[in-house]
């Protein structure tokens, strides 16, 4: 659980803004008979992601397709730098690194929500 919890309050300016039970449901997850093996074959798997970023980059650069990079600036797993990268391959991405962690919807929906329908479009 505390381990669960790191990573949802890890960076977060006001932890009030998390509901417990977001946390409390994640570890309760990962307990299920098998889960834990899976998980780590999921982070073993990361490797794979890694060979074909080269694709996503020259989508990225082919299409120049709008798109919204928002990041939790203290985001233990995924750091800044990721999130400014995109600009790279695409020079009309918007990037914004937000005063949070690894959720940032749980901490930003409503402003997220904003972003997406004022970057992307609300159709």
């Amino acid at each position: 659980l505390e381990g669960t919890r790191w990573q949802y309050a890890h960076g977060v300016e006001n932890e009030e803004l998390l509901a417990p039970e977001a946390y409390y449901l994640d570890t309760f997850l990962f307990e299920r008979g098998g889960n834990k093996e899976i998980q780590l074959d999921l982070f073993l798997d990361y490797q794979n992601n890694l060979k074909i970023y080269p694709k996503f980059q020259q989508f990225f650069r082919d299409t120049q397709i709008p798109s919204l990079i928002i990041w939790g600036k203290h985001d233990p797993f995924f750091i800044p730098p990721g999130a400014e990268a995109y600009k790279r391959d695409n020079p009309n991405a918007v990037v914004e690194l937000l005063e949070t962690g690894h959720f940032a919807l749980e901490t930003h929906v409503s402003y997220i929500a904003q972003r997406i329908r004022e970057v992307i479009g609300d159709e």
